[in-house]
């Protein structure tokens, strides 16, 4: 995909950045699978945080908002899959631009999904002569390929139905931390399992708030400045042993912990929905419910206990029983 990336010209590029943020960074992000698997050892799947010894963070709306710096999508409208009835051969063909039966001969059959090959989608990228097709597809890629990867390859179906509502301005940043929070709180069941939910975007996150830092930059507080691509540029280890991880994980205190992202300048913040005293969201595959009055002080608010009752029975998978209601009396709430 960087191939492809690093074969635009600048105007394309930026229209890429305009239409859907910083996403292009991602591609050059080395994921340090020690590090992951640490940090997958310390999340409370009963309050979706994480604990490292006394210090509990979780990724935020607003964080993760910032990260992918994305001014056409900063609308709350909300994504549902229950009511989306389109098919996959429709939404591929309003997204690619190509007739039904070039899509319908792309569309293949991957475990219990339907999915398209990212060779179909990169060939159509270098041929298509639309440039607003070939960027979006080249989005769709990234989010079928490296935020929700779920089969090597393969984009799935799943995915362009969440693309379908992109184009309604719906923010994707819910999605993406519903399907990492589902997956690290079934690492915390089966040890084990490919991780869904853009393991970029949580190790940019972590190092942002580990380990303090001194002295911020002026450039934070400018419109081009971009979290993602400091991140890129910054040099890290990559040696360090998972045991070694969890060893330094439990022991953090908070003197280590920038408890406000550096670059965070918001200062709303989204911590319930509705009848709800949490905060419900839809994923791709399923739900989670996220409280961010448990972590107060990542907003540089005084922090104080907080139980929200029914918080884990909030996850589910839209798979299991009933669960297009469960979704309509979230929407409801």
């Amino acid at each position: 995909m960087k191939e492809v990336w690093d074969q635009w010209d600048d105007e394309t590029k930026q229209l890429f950045y305009c239409e859907y943020g910083d996403l292009p960074y991602l591609l050059n992000v080395k994921v340090d699978k020690h590090l992951f698997r640490a940090l997958a050892q310390y999340w409370n799947p009963a309050y979706s945080y994480f604990t490292f010894g006394k210090v509990d963070l979780v990724p935020t709306v607003e964080e993760y908002t910032t990260l992918l710096r994305c001014p056409m999508m900063q609308t709350e409208k909300a994504y549902s899959k229950a009511i989306n009835v389109s098919t996959f051969l429709k939404r591929l063909m309003s997204i690619i631009g190509m007739s039904e039966q070039w899509v319908a001969a792309q569309i293949k059959q991957k475990g219990d999904s339907k999915c398209i090959l990212w060779k179909s989608l990169r060939d159509l990228i270098l041929a298509h002569l639309d440039t607003r097709k070939r960027v979006d597809v080249f989005s769709l890629s990234i989010y079928g390929l490296v935020i929700f990867y779920k089969e090597l390859g393969h984009i799935d179906d799943a995915v362009s139905d969440l693309f379908d509502w992109l184009e309604k301005m719906v923010k994707p940043v819910p999605i993406i931390l519903v399907e990492m929070f589902r997956y690290l709180s079934a690492y915390q069941r089966v040890d084990k399992g490919r991780f869904i939910g853009c393991a970029q975007f949580s190790l940019a996150w972590f190092y942002s708030h580990f380990w303090k830092v001194e002295n911020v930059s002026y450039r934070v507080f400018s419109e081009d400045y971009s979290p993602l691509k400091e991140f890129v540029a910054t040099p890290r280890r990559d040696n360090i042993s998972e045991k070694n991880w969890m060893a330094i994980l439990q022991s953090l205190q908070d003197e280590d912990v920038e408890w406000r992202a550096h670059w965070m300048i918001l200062d709303e913040i989204l911590y319930r929905y509705g009848d709800f005293d949490w905060v419900p969201l839809l994923g791709i595959w399923g739900a989670v419910g996220y409280s961010p009055l448990l972590v107060l002080r990542q907003y540089r608010s005084m922090q104080f206990i907080s139980v929200p009752q029914g918080l884990a029975q909030c996850e589910f998978a839209y798979k299991c029983d009933n669960y297009k209601k469960k979704v309509r009396e979230i929407l409801k709430a």
